[in-house]
């Protein structure tokens, strides 16, 4: 057998330690493995870290550490992983010799979510893999002629997007050369087996999302048009959905910063529940997901005008547990089939039909949602692909 190749991945668990983003990493890293790589973790962005027990960015980050120690741990990383306090510019860790001498040894870089702005160091690795899964804002900047975002972008070799249709008829957003190749989230399978009794719908269980109301610092204005990055505005305009099914539950993993908000949500059906304790740690989050039913949700509005094809990777994991998916249309269906396990709309009356076909035949749908992780999200599928793309 050939000598395993090291591939590092750059992202932020410990800058924002919750459930869904260490899924996000775990979901690579796994995937990466399985591949027969050597997975290895770097955080070396140096952003103030964020405590999300108290909301607010922090300057000690003992907790972020141990929040990432943990999940490296458990999931096999135990000994290749660093996180860098640039306050106090200390490594955990690997330390920091370490770090930039595994930038020359590894045969890739993956700088997932474009978390880190490169430097020197880590152009010593001689394939740097930028992972937009945030698509149409960094293209409209590049678009605009931004030096400082042209030039984070093109540190990079490579370049892979959730926009799935970027470069396509059916989006307009300009590329200006930048050859942005197609790629979605992955679920390692493994990680996320079918949910028990997922062949029955639980009573009492709920339709549910994990979001965020208002997002902000992120809308950005192109050729007379403005994007917000916010799904608050989509979220208003099916908010008078349960009232519609008032015998299926909708419940929201959602914090509204605004009382009038609160009470307005739930003034129109839908339960809220604290999305702290959801997001505490990765057990929970997976816990909350495999005890839904399914999953409605939105998306953010720069992502569904220019009808970029983006994906969720937190639908991916309901879709891994055996849990149907009713989101709003992107435009992944270029690559990705609906009707059964994964759903579609535009209109309420379309989320509406989406429900009561998944209630009609759970066992079925929930099968299917399964089927469609495995056949489209499977993570040694995504990633071998991009890998490929890569030339590796």
């Amino acid at each position: 057998m050939r000598k395993r190749s090291k591939i590092v991945l750059l992202h932020f668990v410990g800058q924002m330690p919750m459930g869904g983003i260490a899924w996000q990493a775990v979901n690579y890293l796994a995937g990466l493995g399985r591949l027969g790589y050597e997975a290895w973790y770097v955080e070396d962005h140096g952003a103030n870290p964020y405590d999300p027990r108290i909301g607010s960015p922090v300057m000690e980050c003992d907790h972020n550490v141990a929040y990432l120690r943990q999940a490296m741990e458990r999931h096999g990383l135990g000994e290749r992983w660093a996180y860098w306090d640039a306050i106090n510019d200390v490594y955990h860790g690997l330390s920091r010799d370490r770090v930039h001498s595994l930038y020359r040894e590894a045969e890739a870089l993956i700088n997932l979510c474009g978390t880190t702005q490169l430097r020197e160091e880590h152009l010593r690795c001689p394939v740097r893999i930028m992972i937009d899964t945030d698509p149409i804002y960094e293209q409209i900047k590049y678009a605009k002629a931004d030096p400082a975002a042209r030039a984070y972008v093109d540190a990079h070799t490579h370049f892979f997007t959730y926009g799935a249709n970027l470069g396509s008829p059916a989006c307009g957003i300009p590329l200006c050369g930048v050859p942005w190749r197609p790629t979605r989230p992955p679920v390692d399978l493994e990680l996320w087996p079918v949910a028990p009794a997922s062949a029955d719908r639980a009573a009492g269980s709920c339709f549910t999302t994990i979001a965020s109301w208002d997002n902000s610092g992120k809308n950005i204005d192109f050729e007379g048009t403005t994007y917000i990055w916010s799904k608050h505005i989509n979220f208003l305009s099916f908010i008078d959905l349960p009232q519609h099914r008032p015998g299926t539950c909708f419940r929201l993993a959602m914090r509204p910063l605004d009382p009038s908000v609160r009470q307005q949500v739930e003034g129109h059906g839908w339960q809220l529940v604290d999305p702290g304790p959801v997001s505490a740690d990765m057990a929970a989050y997976q816990q909350f997901i495999s005890g839904s039913c399914g999953e409605f949700t939105v998306a953010k509005d720069i992502y569904v005008r220019p009808n970029s094809g983006w994906f969720s990777d937190r639908s991916v994991c309901y879709l891994a547990a055996g849990r149907p998916v009713v989101t709003m249309r992107t435009g992944f269906t270029e690559y990705c089939p609906v009707g059964r396990g994964l759903f579609d709309y535009v209109t309420r009356d379309e989320a509406l039909a989406a429900i009561d076909t998944i209630e009609s035949d759970y066992a079925s749908q929930s099968r299917a949602a399964r089927e469609m992780a495995a056949e489209y999200f499977a993570a040694d599928r995504v990633i071998g692909k991009l890998l490929a793309d890569a030339g590796l």
